[in-house]
């Protein structure tokens, strides 16, 4: 097993369970145990979204990377890996940290770009044996 492909499964993990219980703990502070507030750009909804489209891409994403990993010697896929747990980083930080969530702004943009793109890549040669 490639320890790249273990390093970045690992990233991916720590920031779906580390986001969950900063959720848990907004939601407590703000006394809303279920949806998000209206505003964009309140804290409690942005985490919920930053968490949520982790939850949605992550798991995937590290399935291919072990496949890969154990599969794959292309260096390609490797960097490919790497690029696509940086644009999760990407997608985190631009939802949490940066701007407005109701404009778009270019760290979120990189991040999502980059994580449709480095999984398609995966996708590809996971069904090509790359």
């Amino acid at each position: 097993m490639q320890s790249t492909a273990l390093l970045c499964t690992a990233i991916l993990g720590a920031m779906l369970f580390g986001l969950g219980p900063v959720v848990s703990g907004l939601r407590g502070k703000y006394k809303r145990l279920i949806g998000v507030p209206d505003d964009p750009d309140h804290p409690l909804y942005r985490l919920v979204r930053a968490h949520g489209n982790t939850a949605e891409f992550a798991p995937f994403l590290a399935v291919l990377f072990l496949y890969l990993g154990s599969h794959s010697q292309a260096p390609w896929v490797q960097h490919t890996i790497i690029a696509a747990t940086v644009c999760r980083v990407l997608l985190v930080v631009g939802m949490v940290f940066v701007g407005s969530m109701t404009r778009p702004n270019p760290v979120r943009f990189v991040g999502a770009l980059g994580t449709y793109l480095t999984g398609l890549a995966l996708c590809w040669a996971a069904a090509t044996g790359a």
